[in-house]
C-alpha cells in the first residue's frame, strides 16, 4: 500500500503572513491523520519562512502515524533532526534561498558528504531517503550512501503530464525498477496532484509513500481538507 504523506508547509505559510496563530498547524495536521493521511511532512528552512524549528519539535509528539522530516542537511538541521527523531529524513539539495526543490542530488559528487550525513541519522534509528532524478547513476549510488529509500522529484512527470503521458512516466518507471532492483524503497514527490497521480500510482504500483503539499493544500481550499484526503487516498488504491 502507497502511504499518503501531507506536507503542511503552506498551512504554514498561511499563518505566518498575518502572525498569532491561525491557521493552527497542530491542529490541521492532527486533522489530516484523522481524515485518513498516513502521516505528516514538514520541510524547514533556515529562514523559518513557513515551518519554524520550533514547530518541527512541537509537531513531533502529537503525530501518531508518521513523521517525515525534509530538507538540506546543514548543521542546524541535522542537530534539529537529531533532537526531535522523526520516522523518517529525507534530504534534499535546497539552496538556503530556494523558492522550493527544484532537482536531485549527484549522488556521485556528494557521496562522502551524503554518506556521513545517512550515518549521523541511522545512529539514531531515523530511516533516510535521498532526493534524487530519474538519473540511474545517482539512483544506484544511493546504496553506497547506506540510505534506505530514494525520493524521486517528480516535477518533469507533472509539468509532461498532459501533453504526453506515457512518454512523462517512463524515465520514472525505469528509475523506479532501477532503485528496486538495487534493494531500495521508493517514494515520490513533488507536484503530484489528483490530476496526474492515479496514473503514476499505476504504472509504479510499488511506490512506498508520496509527498504531497502544494497542490493537496490549493485542492482543500475549495473541497476541504476531508474530502481532499480522501480523494488523494483514493488514487492511491
Amino acid at each position: 500500500m502507497t502511504k499518503l504523506s501531507v506536507n503542511i508547509n503552506k498551512v504554514a505559510t498561511i499563518r505566518n503572513a498575518r502572525g498569532g496563530n491561525n491557521p493552527d498547524i497542530l491542529l490541521f495536521a492532527k486533522n489530516c491523520e484523522r481524515f485518513g493521511a498516513e502521516g505528516i511532512t514538514v520541510h524547514p528552512r533556515p529562514d523559518e519562512r513557513h515551518i519554524r524549528y520550533q514547530d518541527v519539535r512541537n509537531l513531533r509528539p502529537l503525530i501518531t502515524t508518521e513523521f517525515n522530516i525534509e530538507g538540506y542537511p546543514c548543521e542546524s538541521f541535522i542537530e534539529l533532526v537529531q533532537e526531535v527523531v522523526p520516522h523518517q529524513v529525507t534530504l534534499v539539495p535546497d539552496a538556503p534561498d530556494a523558492i522550493t526543490s527544484n532537482a536531485g542530488w549527484d549522488t556521485t559528487k556528494n557521496e562522502k558528504f551524503l554518506t556521513e550525513v545517512v550515518n549521523k541519522f541511522h545512529e539514531k534509528g531515523i530511516r533516510v531517503s535521498i532526493f534524487v532524478d530519474t538519473n540511474l547513476e545517482n539512483i544506484k549510488n544511493v546504496v553506497k550512501t547506506g540510505a534506505d529509500r530514494v525520493e524521486l522529484y517528480t516535477e518533469p512527470y507533472a509539468s509532461e503530464y498532459a501533453t504526453n503521458r506515457e512518454q512523462a512516466i517512463a524515465d520514472f518507471v525505469k528509475a523506479a525498477k532501477v532503485a528496486e532492483e538495487c534493494g531500495l524503497k521508493v517514494n515520490a514527490g513533488h507536484d503530484l496532484s489528483l490530476e496526474n497521480l492515479k496514473y503514476f500510482h499505476e504504472q509504479i504500483p510499488f511506490v512506498s509513500e508520496v509527498s504531497i503539499g502544494h497542490a493537496l493544500i490549493c485542492d482543500a481550499l475549495y473541497l476541504g481538507i476531508e474530502k481532499t484526503i480522501s480523494e488523494y487516498k483514493n488514487c492511491l488504491k
